[in-house]
């Protein structure tokens, strides 16, 4: 039985997605990750990490509700100070390699509800930003709760082979797993 034009095997479907634009090798990527990683390591002598520059920089944005006053009174932003440094460079850097990526490979577009939200949950933008937002909120409070993020944990730690980042990336891929299961099902090919 020969396999119809419509399906394909995985490994089709990774030639695939390696010959589109706007795909980086996984190999070459993580390779620069870790000389990154070294690179910052020598220069500014801190790891990679986002989640705690990004929480002390939700300050500015509390303080026009909150006052100044209450958001330096706040225990957190006491202690994480939203100022210019190492962090905030990494947070406007990878939005910036971020979008330099999109436009060099020529991906770039303004999508506020991607297709595969829109065909499981429907085409509602207010109902997709309303749940990116939660998504968001609860990611960042996992990271600071865990004392890291992705890049602090899952880059930098695993990196120094951190018995607490293993564990973090390990648990944080599996409930990826389970949450994309759980949201989209699974798909039967």
């Amino acid at each position: 039985m020969s396999a119809s034009p419509v399906d394909s095997s995985s490994a089709d479907v990774a030639r695939r997605k390696a010959r589109a634009p706007g795909y980086w090798n996984p190999y070459v990527v993580g390779a620069a990750l870790g000389v990154l990683s070294w690179f910052v390591f020598a220069v500014v002598d801190k790891p990679l990490g986002i989640s705690t520059s990004l929480s002390a920089a939700s300050g500015w944005c509390a303080a026009p509700a909150m006052g100044s006053e209450a958001v330096a009174a706040n225990p957190y932003w006491a202690k994480h100070r939203p100022k210019w440094d190492y962090g905030m460079l990494f947070i406007a850097g990878t939005f910036a390699g971020a979008m330099a990526s999109a436009v060099v490979s020529r991906t770039f577009r303004v999508e506020t509800v991607p297709e595969v939200w829109r065909r499981r949950f429907g085409p509602s933008k207010a109902k997709r930003l309303l749940w990116a937002f939660i998504g968001g909120v609860l990611i960042l409070y996992g990271a600071r709760l865990a004392g890291g993020c992705t890049s602090g944990h899952g880059i930098s730690g695993s990196l120094q082979l951190a018995l607490s980042s293993w564990t973090f990336f390990l648990t944080m891929f599996a409930a990826g797993v389970v949450t994309a299961l759980v949201l989209f099902g699974r798909k039967d090919t």
